[in-house]
């Protein structure tokens, strides 16, 4: 992904709220399945992680983006912004 793919991405993130918090408990099977379906449902999302988490952001981020195919945009201070383009042909895909 190019900084300028990256840039856009970003700035289309700057208005959506968190999905997800992410706490002590860690990521869990559930968790994945619906972070999983929430790309495929949005194609970019972000993710709050709570002061209590056992992992920094930066380190939830990639781990996050491996187990789920995706790309992480960018990690902002406790925000996690993750992006997949979805498989649906029905689907107004983000282009940048």
């Amino acid at each position: 992904m190019t900084s300028k793919q990256r840039s856009n991405l970003k700035s289309i993130a700057a208005n959506l709220q968190p999905i997800a918090q992410l706490g002590k408990g860690g990521v869990g099977e559930n968790m994945l399945r619906s972070l999983s379906d929430a790309l495929e449902a949005h194609e970019l999302i972000k993710i709050n992680v709570l002061g209590n988490a056992s992992e920094d952001a930066k380190d939830l981020g990639a781990a996050l983006a491996e187990q789920l195919g995706a790309e992480c945009v960018a990690v902002i201070g406790h925000k996690i912004i993750l992006y997949r383009r979805s498989s649906r042909k029905d689907f107004d895909h983000i282009v940048f």
